[in-house]
C-alpha cells in the first residue's frame, strides 16, 4: 500500500528559451480531484504523439524514493513533475512493479506497461546538458500505465497493487534490456501483451 504524493498535469508549451520546440514535460502538481479517462490524466497533454502518450503511455508514474536519491544526487530540491511525472507515489515500488501488473489509485484502476526512456527534453527541463546518461545510468526510470478502469484520484489517495502477474519480468528489468543488455531481450516476450505495443515492436524488430 502507498499513497499519491502529488497529481501533476502540463500542457503543450514552449519549453526552451528561444529554441521554438514545444513539449507537455513542464507539468506542475494540481489540487483537489482529477478525473483519469482515455488516454489522459485530466489538463495532461502530449506534443510529440509518435513516442509520448496513446493508450500504453496513458500515465506516467515516479517513485517520491526516487525524488529523495536524486535530490541527494544533484543537491538540490526537486519540484513535484519535474521528470514529467503525472504521478508521484509513495511506498510503491515503481521501478520493480511487474509489467502488468495492476494498481488501485483513488477510484482509478491501472496497468503497468513500460519503462520510461529520457530524452533530451527531459535533460533540458533538469537544466543539467547530460541529464539523459545521468538517468539511465540511475537506473530510476519510473513507470507507464495504461488506464483499465477511469476514474478520479487525488493527492494523499492510497495506491494498492490489486493484482500482480505470475512473470517476474519488472519495470527494471526492461529498462536494463532495452538500454544495457540486449541478451536479455527474449526474456521480454514473458510479458507477453502486457508489455506496451511500441515495447514489443521494438522487441520484435532488435531480435530479428
Amino acid at each position: 500500500m502507498g499513497s499519491v504524493v502529488s497529481v501533476n498535469v502540463g500542457p503543450v508549451r514552449p519549453y526552451a528559451v528561444g529554441t521554438g520546440n514545444v513539449s507537455a514535460i513542464v507539468k506542475g502538481a494540481v489540487a483537489g480531484r482529477v478525473a483519469v479517462a482515455g488516454v489522459n490524466v485530466a489538463g495532461d497533454d502530449q506534443a510529440d504523439r509518435a513516442n509520448h502518450g496513446g493508450p500504453d503511455q496513458a500515465v506516467y508514474a515516479y517513485a517520491a524514493e526516487s525524488y529523495a536519491w536524486w535530490e541527494e544526487e544533484l543537491g538540490r530540491v526537486l519540484p513535484p513533475g519535474i521528470f514529467g511525472e503525472n504521478l508521484t507515489l509513495n511506498g510503491i515500488d515503481v521501478d520493480d512493479a511487474l509489467i502488468g501488473e495492476e494498481w488501485l489509485a483513488g477510484s482509478v484502476r491501472l496497468a503497468v506497461t513500460a519503462p520510461r526512456i529520457p530524452c533530451v527534453k527531459l535533460a533540458t527541463r533538469m537544466g543539467e546538458p547530460t541529464f539523459v546518461k545521468q538517468f539511465a545510468a540511475a537506473r530510476r526510470p519510473g513507470a507507464y500505465l495504461r488506464i483499465l478502469e477511469e476514474g478520479e484520484l487525488g493527492a494523499g489517495d492510497a495506491v494498492e497493487v490489486v493484482s500482480r502477474p505470475d512473470h517476474d519480468i519488472s519495470v527494471r528489468f526492461v529498462n536494463e534490456a532495452w538500454l544495457f543488455d540486449k541478451s536479455l531481450l527474449p526474456r521480454l516476450r514473458d510479458a507477453g501483451d502486457a508489455l506496451a505495443e511500441r515495447g514489443r515492436a521494438f522487441l520484435d524488430e532488435r531480435i530479428q
